[in-house]
């Protein structure tokens, strides 16, 4: 059962009890992520997340590591375009362990000189290795292009020449104005019960406060996109055909998320994957993709293939969306997509890590945390004819452009 709560301090608490585990998970969810960067702070949002466990006021980087390490736990964080999460794997007893640790790196790290220049060479390195995989820089590209003159289009990882110029001063200033309370989610899944978790949470965090007021995010205005193609050192053609999709905010993003996985899920039944991949064996790497941000979201196809196969690739993925856009499903058709994208979600929902940072995206992005049977119920709404309107307005050819990285 999900429980919800809240801190002394306004911060809010999501908590699902999970009786059939020993291990817990807990997650501090900030709301700020790369689009939320001036152009001076390109890359810093990212840079928090490795720079957070180099030494806080009371622990050095090692103890840091080793605090839950040594007792077979596990400490982690990650950043997106919108959102920050540093959290804890840990068996059960060591929850008060585990929380104290986290409000220590998120709150009272105390960024060390020394320590900040060591990792801006790491992160340097990570966005070398980023660059010599063509597969990956070409989503980074596709979006810059999309969101042209947003920071939405903006690396997570920054550029080489914005990290180097990330001062200790940029990173406090940093987390001052957007690590306060109202900016903040904790989500946690484990063999206890609301009340031990505010308790010992309270405790924890009882010194964060709001500071400044917390900036405001405004939506991209798409324009269209002409095709563009890279000359590169490749020895594939890597291809992404895409274009706008629908944000948490729209009651459209549901069919999306189906005729997606209908198209080119994960699933190996799907379209591409039956009707391009394995009937033709044109091209290994093929799925299509939308990201749904809190206002706004994206498309995309991608695929990667010789350049003789390039071609004959790109038209069969085009008739795949057209008859997307010109026939509507048929009653079995629906009813089996349906069951396919319900049947993910509740296999997805069986892992503890999975759900925690599942409902605490949710609570940070809608302020709700449906259950699974409530979200099950929002694809049993779906119908043909809405699901044709979603194709027609996301997945119309005519509406998309084509990135291409090719050979000389």
């Amino acid at each position: 059962m999900i429980e919800e709560g809240n801190l002394n301090n306004g911060i809010r608490v999501i908590h699902t009890q999970n009786t059939f585990s020993k291990v817990g998970h807990i997650g501090v969810f900030i709301n700020v992520g790369s689009r939320d960067e001036s152009e001076e702070e390109m890359g810093i949002a990212h840079f928090l997340e490795h720079v957070i466990f180099k030494g806080t006021y009371k622990r050095k980087a090692f103890h840091i590591l080793s605090r839950l390490d040594s007792v077979g736990g596990e400490l982690n964080a990650f950043t997106t375009k919108e959102d920050t999460c540093v959290y804890a794997s840990f068996p059960e007893e060591y929850l008060s362990r585990s929380i104290e640790l986290l409000a220590d790196v998120v709150f009272n790290s105390n960024f060390p000189k020394q320590e900040l220049e060591k990792e801006k060479e790491v992160v340097i390195d990570e966005i070398n290795s980023y660059r010599d995989s063509p597969s990956d820089l070409i989503f980074d590209e596709f979006d810059q292009l999309l969101f042209t003159d947003h920071t939405l289009g903006n690396d997570i990882l920054g550029s080489i020449n914005s990290v180097k110029s990330i001062t200790k001063s940029n990173v406090v200033n940093f987390v001052k104005k957007h690590y306060q309370p109202e900016n903040i989610v904790i989500s946690s899944v484990g063999n206890y019960n609301l009340n031990k978790l505010l308790k010992i949470l309270n405790k924890a965090f009882s010194l964060v406060g709001k500071k400044f007021e917390i900036p405001k995010r405004t939506a991209p205005v798409f324009k269209p996109v002409p095709d563009k193609e890279v000359i590169k050192d490749v020895y594939q053609t890597h291809t992404i055909i895409g274009g706008k999709g629908y944000g948490a905010d729209s009651e459209y993003k549901t069919g999306l998320i189906l005729l997606n996985n209908l198209l080119g899920g994960p699933a190996m039944n799907s379209r591409l994957n039956l009707n391009i991949r394995e009937k033709y064996g044109v091209t290994y790497m093929l799925e299509s993709n939308c990201s749904i941000y809190s206002d706004c979201g994206s498309f995309s196809v991608y695929f990667g293939t010789d350049t003789k196969n390039t071609e004959r690739t790109e038209k069969l993925i085009k008739k795949e969306l057209q008859k997307l856009c010109d026939n509507k499903l048929g009653t079995l058709q629906l009813s089996q997509a349906k069951k396919q994208v319900k049947g993910q979600l509740a296999i997805s929902m069986e892992n503890s890590l999975g759900v925690m940072l599942s409902q605490g995206k949710s609570k940070l992005v809608y302020e709700k945390v449906d259950s699974i049977d409530e979200v099950l119920k929002e694809f049993e709404k779906i119908t043909a004819e809405k699901l044709l309107e979603v194709a027609n307005e996301i997945m119309d050819p005519r509406h998309l452009f084509k990135l291409t990285y090719k050979q000389e």
